[in-house]
């Protein structure tokens, strides 16, 4: 198995969908039949992750790579799925370079330039270390708000002695992985990317509260929930207040094709509900096309609290 990126653009002609499947022509096929199981780490160009022109680019989400399969409509394509449940949108995108040197090492070309050899490949295989790095520079600015997840892990007896290169290695992607599948860390993570997103500002009451540390008081909702096969993707996601977050998740008010707020007519004081809607009426949404509300979640939360389509 191999750890990958995978470049994703939203104005590529290959049939993508993030959270679902990755399509490549026959010639990346056999370096992702060695990825098979593993998990990627998805690049795409500056113009959909909003990071600065320097840095062409930045990774935005990790995955676990499921099955690979024939197009059937073109012989030269193929899919290769995403694992039910292992899709995650980054708090913010990591640019291709850290401290002036490439997180990829076999991007460094000369003079500090990318090598374009490797610069033009959608896919491309990278260490565990790599893997690692990504990751790691990927939540940074919600760390705060994640649980201990190193309670459960073996204690070392030879704390303090620095191991051999290969386990090391090993031990770190276990690590990395287990934090990736472990939903007590998904969900802050979660939450942090929605906020940032956000900006910290309930979509429906239109509020931005902090309390006396500073912390916001907004919550991130899953349109879809996870028990229901919801992604981990900040345009399944709403930032919402307590007290909404609660009527939301019980369907007690919904939104429309149009943005517009319903209120279920299972609600007993209406009008009390309406009164924490801002004035627009309309869910406020993030700046960035990616990370709004993708309709097809929304419709589903409609559909199954027993709204109109």
């Amino acid at each position: 198995m191999a750890k990958v990126v995978l470049v994703q653009s939203s104005s590529s002609v290959y049939d993508d969908e993030a959270g679902d499947r990755y399509h490549f022509p026959n010639r990346y096929l056999k370096r992702l039949e060695k990825c098979v199981d593993d998990w990627a780490v998805f690049f795409s160009p500056v113009k959909d992750t909003g990071v600065s022109k320097e840095a062409r680019g930045a990774y935005f989400a990790t995955a676990q790579l499921g099955s690979i399969s024939k197009d059937p409509a073109n012989p030269e394509l193929n899919y290769i799925s995403v694992l039910s449940g292992t899709y995650a949108d980054f708090a913010q995108p990591v640019p291709r370079k850290s401290k002036g040197s490439f997180l990829e090492t076999a991007m460094q070309g000369q003079g500090g330039n990318p090598n374009v050899g490797v610069a033009l490949q959608a896919v491309r295989h990278i260490s565990e270390r790599t893997f690692e790095r990504i990751i790691s520079l990927a939540w940074q600015d919600v760390e705060k708000e994640l649980p201990r997840y190193d309670s459960d892990a073996p204690a070392d007896p030879k704390r303090g002695m620095r191991e051999a290169s290969t386990p090391f290695e090993f031990e770190v992607d276990r690590r990395v992985v287990a934090q990736l599948l472990n939903r007590k860390i998904r969900d802050p993570r979660f939450r942090g990317a929605v906020l940032l997103a956000y900006e910290k500002r309930c979509a429906v009451t239109g509020w931005s509260f902090t309390n006396g540390g500073g912390r916001a008081e907004v919550e991130a909702a899953h349109i879809r929930p996870v028990e229901h096969g919801g992604p981990d993707k900040i345009s399944n996601g709403l930032a919402l207040s307590g007290t909404v977050h609660w009527m939301f998740d019980r369907g007690l008010i919904a939104v429309a094709a149009n943005d517009d707020i319903l209120v279920s007519r299972k609600v007993n004081d209406p009008s009390s509900v309406r009164r924490l809607i801002n004035p627009a009426g309309k869910i406020v949404r993030p700046q960035k096309k990616e990370h709004q509300p993708h309709p097809e979640f929304l419709r589903w939360h409609r559909i199954h609290h027993g709204f109109a389509a």
